[in-house]
């Protein structure tokens, strides 16, 4: 499969007419998946189906707990060692190719084409047809203006799944990324007949007791810089083996840091397995890019939304970032 450095855009009726020609298509999207990837592929896989499309639904993590709610979870699969052989691989809400998994990746190269559809303004574009709209809040909402653009199947099971993509990205609909298309689409679910309030206590009012646990910690240890401008967290392999940690126990902890009023950026360190440290970092104010503080540690994302990857252990590497985060936001002074 080739991956062009930076290929023209694509329009959507190329994109579809890709999908339409396709016998079967895998839909993969990138390594620890959050509500936008999740709900974007399983939004975008049943509606293939719906079409009649053989669709492997595939996350190199699997679903995790907090998300296993959604229709359609029981048919996603993690990669195997048996080829796929599909016609078309769709990327979705991955900002880099190597973002979905080694496996999936591995899995996914001899496919004829790649379709790469997301809204992370670093994209570079590796897919052989390409879909970056930086100025959507979710590659949820992407998808369902594209499914609606060309009449493509849209059921309630759809719709759940491409509410919690959109819902989960835009903070509930409180982030400045959040635009007026945004709400018109929750309005047509809604005139749909989709119950928005059961998705919303699903995913914000149900969750397990160690993910409170894992609130408690953070409470007591978070650390202040830059005259409280600042906040961060370090999140040990120790407190999560203690906890009993599960995939998805994180998300949205770092909203509890962005909502102090002194804060104009949070960043939550996280130990993983491979010896690394996992950056999460987010900022208040549009002019603090925390993007470009990420991309001198690898990583990338948007500019009040951000991540990336460095070598371990936790303290060094939390130290050597925020070193350079504190540097721009005084800056903005």
């Amino acid at each position: 499969m080739n991956t062009p450095a930076m290929p023209a855009s694509s329009s959507t009726s190329e994109i579809v007419a890709a999908m339409r020609s396709a016998r079967r298509i895998a839909v993969v999207a990138h390594v620890r998946p959050d509500g936008d990837a999740v709900g974007s592929v399983l939004g975008l896989a049943l509606s293939l189906r719906a079409m009649g499309k053989e669709v492997i639904a595939l996350l190199e993590d699997g679903v995790p707990e907090n998300l296993a709610f959604l229709p359609g979870t029981n048919t996603v699969v993690q990669p195997g060692s048996e080829p796929l052989n599909v016609d078309l691989a769709i990327a979705l809400d991955t900002a880099t190719h190597e973002r979905i998994g080694e496996r999936c990746k591995a899995l996914l190269d001899p496919a004829p084409m790649l379709v790469n559809i997301d809204h992370h303004p670093t994209n570079p574009g590796y897919g052989a047809l390409n879909l970056i709209d930086a100025a959507s809040p979710a590659t949820g909402q992407i998808i369902y203006n594209l499914l609606s653009e060309h009449g493509l199947p849209i059921n309630d099971a759809v719709r759940q799944n491409l509410f919690i993509a959109i819902s989960t990205d835009t903070g509930s609909f409180q982030f400045s990324s959040t635009n007026a298309r945004t709400h018109r689409i929750a309005a047509e679910m809604i005139e749909a007949g989709l119950d928005t309030a059961r998705l919303a206590t699903l995913v914000y009012q149900s969750c397990p007791l160690r993910r409170l646990d894992l609130m408690r910690a953070m409470l007591n240890e978070m650390q202040f810089r830059a005259d409280g401008r600042i906040a961060s967290w370090q999140l040990t392999q120790k407190l999560m083996d203690d906890i009993g940690m599960q995939p998805g126990d994180t998300e949205g902890l770092i909203d509890t840091l962005r909502m102090i009023d002194s804060v104009v950026s949070c960043v939550i360190f996280e130990d993983v397995a491979d010896g690394k440290v996992r950056i999460s970092a987010r900022s208040k104010d549009a002019r603090l890019d925390v993007s470009a503080v990420c991309a001198q540690f690898g990583g990338g994302g948007h500019r009040m939304a951000s991540g990336a990857r460095m070598r371990g252990p936790i303290g060094e590497a939390a130290e050597k970032f925020l070193q350079v985060l504190e540097h721009e936001v005084r800056r903005i002074d």
